[in-house]
């Protein structure tokens, strides 16, 4: 048995079916020992050498570092109480872009503020800024209750696919307009959204970052303030910036070749066990280039920020790295020297716009081994640090530290008459039956030439006729059905009419018990009652 065999032996979570149901695995009471588990086994790894410093102290190092860096982060858009000297005691994580999510990744939020207070925690976020935006648009369901669409309205002009880290806003007009936009759209389905008491907010947010990405997020963070959530929050951007990040990826880097053999494998075999033919999933297998290994990080400058892969290859004493374009650089780096040169001079990269971004796998292990206690996860993040957790395991030789999962669901308060795929197939089953077997349906048809139709046809059904009569027998017993097709057309008709209705229903359904929109869409109560906030 593989470690992805053993990790997947643990049971398969999916997000609740009922609106307003919520999951957090494992349940709350058994965050305490989940969080003694994580602590202990981390000190397991005292004696893991990275690069000059052990694990356990480069970790002590990264929690001080990020705690304070999250504190002066947050405060300088909202209200946060000051740090005490428990701070990095037990700190508990989640992450997510910076984009509109859906309220079921927003009640991640709220139950990481509430684990945390529960557990005389710290809560910080990380904003995973160096994911690419796709599109400056949103999809706002609009029209009526009996004829919804979906509309997609622009949040900003759309632009290059870059990191979020990059995106400044292009089109401001467009921006602040949003949140009359949405209103008026969803007003039909949804009379009182959040957006509008929300986005007053992402306009304050705009004027002072003039980032995309960063104003929607530090407006939602406001909003989760607003509804007594105490967190801290960071950009993935900072934390690649902090001095116990730098350190941490010189270890990565000078220890690449192993790395690489473990993280593809670990990839593979999660392919393997969940039956995974696309080689884009989980992650893309990392690969080799004339020499060049692929690492696990991103890299861009601030002239050309558009994400690169990082390449890297070893030279005589130093590694140089690559984006196999323009970009070389050296690093006094050798897998058993010590960091501390090269970790000032990535700090020195960093100072000079050059960019280097762990990517989703290697973000979440950096979080979980070196910044925090517990990482909670969604339903996605879950299933993929599987393979996280084998290459922890096989590469730093120690056992992962668990996970939580925490998701809800949620949909617009909308009346709407209940059908579902199976009322579909019972007019199709009717259907089929007036097509082949009409005479079942005659009742009340008085009619001599009906009743001489339908003895036909159970005469030739009633025959076993010799093969060359099959054809024949077929044919005749078809003719029949359609003869009598005139005395059940009202049938017909009918059902068909109820087929269009249950069809334009179902297409309804399908609009409006989506869980997937944006959580500002929403009405404000049923967001409080799925976070768990008293009126």
């Amino acid at each position: 048995m593989t470690l992805m065999d053993e990790a997947l032996e643990h049971r398969h979570l999916r997000a609740p079916r009922e609106n307003g149901g919520t999951l957090i695995d494992p349940p709350p009471e058994g965050v305490g020992e989940l969080l003694a588990h994580n602590i202990a086994t981390r000190e397991t790894a005292r004696d893991y050498d990275v690069q000059g410093r052990s694990l356990v102290r480069l970790a002590a190092e990264a929690r001080q570092e990020l705690v304070q860096a999250a504190w002066r982060y947050t405060s300088s858009y909202r209200d946060v109480p000051p740090l005490d000297r428990t701070a990095t005691e037990r700190i508990l994580l989640a992450g997510h872009q910076p984009q509109l999510f859906h309220p079921g990744v927003w009640f991640k939020n709220f139950a990481l503020a509430r684990l945390a207070r529960e557990h005389r925690g710290t809560a910080v976020n990380l904003v995973i800024d160096s994911d690419t935006i796709k599109t400056a648009s949103l999809r706002v369901p609009s029209g009526s209750p009996d004829a919804p669409l979906v509309e997609s309205l622009p949040l900003d002009r759309q632009t290059a696919e870059i990191p979020y880290e990059e995106r400044a806003i292009v089109d401001r007009a467009t921006l602040e307009a949003f949140g009359s936009r949405s209103a008026t759209a969803i007003a039909k389905l949804v009379s009182n959204p959040l957006v509008k008491e929300f986005w007053p907010l992402v306009i304050e947010r705009s004027r002072a970052c003039n980032n995309l990405g960063e104003c929607l997020a530090q407006a939602r963070h406001q909003q989760e303030g607003r509804w007594g959530a105490t967190t801290l929050e960071i950009p993935q951007s900072r934390v690649c910036s902090l001095p116990a990040f730098h350190w941490f990826a010189c270890h990565l880097l000078a220890r690449l070749p192993r790395f690489w053999e473990e993280y593809n494998r670990a990839v593979a075999e999660f392919r393997h066990a969940n039956h995974v033919r696309s080689t884009a999933h989980p992650v893309p297998d990392l690969t080799i280039e004339d020499g060049w290994l692929e690492a696990p990080l991103w890299i861009w400058d601030r002239a050309n920020p558009r994400r690169r892969r990082l390449f890297v290859r070893q030279r005589g004493e130093e590694i140089v790295l690559s984006d196999r374009g323009q970009l070389e650089l050296p690093l006094s780096l050798s897998p058993e020297g010590e960091a501390g040169t090269a970790a000032a001079q990535l700090a020195e990269l960093a100072a000079r716009g050059i960019r280097i971004r762990t990517r989703a796998l290697v973000t979440t292990m950096f979080a979980r081994l070196f910044l925090g206690d517990v990482f909670l996860h969604g339903i996605g993040g879950a299933k993929y640090d599987q393979v996280t957790d084998t290459f922890i395991e096989r590469f730093f030789g120690i056992k992962p530290p668990g996970y939580m999962t925490a998701t809800a669901t949620l949909r617009l308060p909308v009346e709407r008459e209940e059908v579902g795929p199976e009322d579909l197939r019972r007019v199709d089953w009717e259907l089929r039956e007036l097509a082949y077997h009409p005479e079942r349906h005659l009742d009340g048809v008085k009619n001599g030439a009906v009743d001489e139709i339908v003895k036909r046809k159970w005469r030739w059904i009633e025959n076993s006729p010799a093969e060359a009569t099959a054809k024949q027998r077929c044919h005749e017993i078809i003719a029949c059905n359609q003869r009598l097709q005139p005395f059940v057309s009202d049938q017909w008709q009918e059902l068909l009419g109820e087929r269009e209705r249950i069809a334009t229903l179902l297409r309804a359904h399908a609009i409006l018990a989506s869980r997937e929109y944006a959580f500002c869409l929403y009405p404000p109560e049923p967001l409080r009652r799925l976070m768990g906030i008293s009126s």
